[in-house]
């Protein structure tokens, strides 16, 4: 997966927007204001996503070379996936929506029935 189909895919769930909110390399795809993915825009080597704790650490253990613990966030809820990997983009896209789904889960009743008519 390269940067232009990862923007692509993060950009075509409900409500997702994308913002430069730290610098001018890494972009934020989020939801109702909360991030559900970070990458460097210029060497895009790794993407951060967000994990159920105990997949984190399963996906850790399963593919030790392509998913570490979340690069400067939380490790217990972050995962930082490298790119240059060979997981299939099929499954870089399931957890790029299962971190989405667990960003918008946490999100107030009133916000997540935005979502659900978009």
């Amino acid at each position: 997966m390269n940067i232009e189909q990862y923007r692509s895919f993060c950009l075509s769930l409900p409500g997702a927007t994308e913002d430069l909110p730290f610098d001018e390399n890494t972009l934020c795809f989020k939801v109702m204001g909360k991030i559900f993915s970070i990458c460097d825009i210029d060497e895009f080597e790794s993407i951060n996503l967000k994990c159920e704790p105990i997949k984190a650490i399963e996906l850790r253990e399963t593919y030790p070379d392509d998913v570490i613990p979340g690069y400067h966030m939380n490790k217990k809820h972050w995962n930082t996936v490298m790119m240059d990997s060979n997981l299939p983009d099929k499954m870089i896209e399931e957890w790029l929506t299962d971190s989405y789904n667990l960003v918008v889960a946490k999100l107030p009743k009133k916000s997540r029935e935005i979502l659900n008519k978009l």
